[in-house]
Formats: C-alpha cells, structure tokens, sequence
C-alpha cells in the first residue's frame, strides 16, 4: 500500500454490475489518490435497471470485518451505504466510534432503490436523532429526506432541523423547482451549491459517487464545503461520461 495516500472505508452493499455500492465507491476512492477499503453489508443481484434481490451479511460478521481493520491500519474517514435496519447501523457506527473517536462518518441513506425496491425504514427518531449525532454529514436526496419526519412535507425544513445533530447536503435530483441544485447545512449556515449545466445522463449509482467522493476528499483533509463542492464536480463528470446507466470514473 502506498504510504502517502490515507485510507477510506466504504461499509455497504455489493451491486454485481459495478454502478453502485462497494465497487463504485472503492472506484472514487481510487481516482482521488485515496486507498479504498471495503466491508459488504449485502450481496445483490441487479443490474443498472432492476433491482431483484439483496441477501444481508450478518451484523456479527460486519463488526469483526470493522475491528480487524481498525486494529491494522489508521483510517481517516467511511462512507456507509444500504443498510437493513437503525440497529444494524447503530452497531456500525458505535463500533466505528469505539475505535476511532474522531472518525468523519458520511451515511448515503438508500431508503429505496432507484427501482423501488425498499431496504430501511426509519421506525424510531429517536435512534435516528442518537446515530446522527456520531456522524459527519448524510447526503439524502428530496425524496429521501422525507422519510426522516412523515409528517413534515417541506424537504428543506426536514433537513434544517435534522441539521441541528448533523450536516446535511440535500441533493437536488429530484428537487423539479431548482434540478441538480444542492444545499449543505450545517449548524453554522445553508451553503448552495450550483451545477454546471443542467443537462446530464441519468447514471445508475450515482448518488453512491457523490457520498464516496466527499468521503474521499475528507481524508483528504478538506473542508466540509470544498469536499462537497469537488465531489458534485466529481459526480457531474461522472453523469457526462457516456449516455448509458453505467458511467467511466475519471479525474
């Protein structure tokens, strides 16, 4: 391993056609200088356009892939991914904390495939609320962000209340009144972020890019704001790279 480059671990799941989970986010690592490590929370089968079937790894085998790693190498930062339940993430991320106190933890809360399929339920806010706490930054999308309080329907006050535990980068996929535009919140301000353009190819997996490449640019020592800003530059050359659902990595 190259002693110059630090370390980012992906926790999430594996998609056998490579646009999205463990392959894509050790693919962005890769392509920032950054060395990828990798723990597989669920076997899938699919592909860039449906989605059949996930098989979970069991939560005693995760923690021991995180504690041999933790016991071996310094890491600076890990993205979660697709995760079955609060408690299962719950473990994860205390794990996390127990043995890197100061570890950047970013969670791409995948609710639902972009095929429908659903994997998380957020049945208690409470953990919900206990679990952000220990975290960096999630970055859920308009439709995503809902599922947080059900009974607020307005995605940027969700994000501004839930911002008081967490930052959050609410993408702006899905938001029709402003495509592609992101907002960060944090508890010091709401920064926004523009796209170049507003035409793009829709890529399978993207959302997993954009969350890996910010984790990525945090072990690499920026600023929240500026790993947001590089990742969505990142991203946006990710969706402009061929016309298909599967898209080139490049710098």
């Amino acid at each position: 391993m190259s002693e110059n480059r630090p370390i980012a671990l992906t926790i999430a799941g594996f998609d056998p056609s490579g646009g999205a989970g463990v392959l894509a986010d050790v693919k962005t690592f890769e392509q920032h200088k950054v060395y990828g490590f990798a723990i597989n929370t669920g076997n899938t089968i699919q592909t860039e356009n449906v989605f059949h079937k996930i098989q979970w790894t069991n939560i005693d085998f995760v923690i021991e892939s995180i504690t041999a790693l933790f016991d071996s190498y310094t890491i600076k930062t890990v993205k979660i991914g697709i995760v079955p339940s609060l408690d299962y993430l719950s473990q994860i991320v205390f794990c996390l904390k127990k043995h890197s106190p100061s570890i950047k933890i970013i969670w791409d809360p995948i609710l639902k495939s972009s095929t429908e399929f659903e994997f998380l339920s957020l049945e208690s806010q409470v953990t919900l609320i206990k679990i952000l706490k220990q975290m960096e930054l999630i970055t859920p999308n308009y439709e995503e962000i809902k599922y947080f309080d059900p009974e607020e329907k307005a995605p940027q006050k969700i994000a501004k209340f839930f911002s008081a535990y967490c930052s959050i980068l609410l993408k702006g996929g899905h938001n029709t009144n402003e495509i592609g535009v992101d907002y960060l919140y944090t508890q010091n301000g709401i920064h926004k972020l523009l796209p170049k353009t507003n035409k793009y190819y829709e890529k399978h997996g993207s959302g997993c890019v954009l969350s890996s490449a910010i984790t990525a640019n945090l072990a690499l020592e920026q600023n929240l704001k500026m790993a947001c800003e590089n990742a969505k530059r990142y991203t946006e050359n990710y969706l402009l790279s061929n016309i298909t659902k599967l898209g080139f990595h490049h710098v």
